[in-house]
């Protein structure tokens, strides 16, 4: 069992006085698993739902993290991702390109709003009858 006192900075973030005595440390993991795990479950309803399902996910991996070291090397290699991904976005021919696709977009949407305002007016889609 990893007691989190290497250097690579993964294993159990329990205090000592847990970590010491086996039945308590296995009663505190649980503990984080069970909480961990309603938080992952509420993300993961909110992907559906309206909320933050991806924050509320990775909050719960967190919350995993802070004693499972198979949650704290997820989460780094989800960082490093996210990091790589933020850099190429940077890059000006990849910026160049979302404002392309943005700006067709755009103009897509722009173009059927017209139509539909030609054909139907400015009437909204349903029907609303007052009582």
């Amino acid at each position: 069992m990893n007691t989190g006192s290497d250097e690579s900075g993964l294993g159990s973030r329990a205090p000592e006085f847990v970590r010491s005595r086996r039945l308590l440390h296995r009663g505190w993991q649980v503990g984080v698993f069970v909480v961990g795990l309603a938080v992952v479950v509420a993300g993961v309803l909110m992907l559906a739902l309206p909320g933050p399902g991806w924050v509320v996910i990775f909050a719960g991996m967190a919350i995993w993290a802070t004693e499972f070291v198979w949650a704290q090397l997820v989460l780094r290699w989800t960082k490093r991702k996210v990091t790589e991904a933020a850099q190429r976005a940077l890059q000006p021919e990849v910026r160049r390109r979302n404002i392309t696709l943005t700006v067709i977009a755009v103009v897509i949407a722009g173009v059927l709003g017209a139509i539909y305002l030609w054909r139907y007016g400015p009437v909204l889609p349903w029907k609303i009858e007052r009582r």
